[in-house]
């Protein structure tokens, strides 16, 4: 028997069959719960998910389930068709074009990042209007640099 905190339980609906729900046991918890324990769920704002491997593909349906404009941020462009066509982000910004990058600074109220390489924050922070939330759930196997100095003083990155 396995005996475990209310807390840490999530109900399944009984018509969702287990092999469906299954997903949402590790990659959906993970994505879910920051979103929601940081405030990132209100209806009409725009949410950023940078990478779009398995935790990138459950943030993009779980960001459209809270009524959230999605757009995929990744360094991929093949991956264009699968965020907006398959799974009905509302944009796609190719993160290796400086050009895109720019147009887009300061339009995101929260970005998820599901990045497990090793990846400049920088540019995601640029990205986020004043006040936006950024919350990484990569997890890279050496350390992210972030640039305090700019943070601090309140400066555009």
């Amino acid at each position: 028997m396995i005996v475990v905190h209310h807390r840490y339980v999530l109900r399944f609906p009984d018509n969702l069959a287990l092999d469906a729900g299954a997903p949402l046991l590790c990659a959906g918890i993970t994505v879910y719960s920051p979103m929601k324990y940081y405030g990132m769920t209100e209806p009409g704002k725009h949410l950023g998910v940078a990478g779009l491997g398995g935790l990138g593909h459950v943030a993009v349906k779980i960001g459209k389930a809270f009524g959230l404009k999605v757009t995929v941020i990744s360094s991929s462009p093949g991956k264009e068709d699968e965020a907006v066509k398959r799974l009905g982000a509302d944009s796609f910004l190719l993160s290796s074009d400086p050009a895109k990058l720019k147009a887009a600074m300061g339009t995101m109220d929260y970005i998820i990042d599901t990045v497990s390489a090793v990846h400049a924050l920088a540019p995601l922070i640029g990205l986020l209007k004043l006040n936006g939330k950024l919350v990484t759930v990569g997890l890279p196997d050496k350390p992210l640099e972030l640039p305090i100095f700019p943070l601090v003083l309140g400066m555009p990155i």
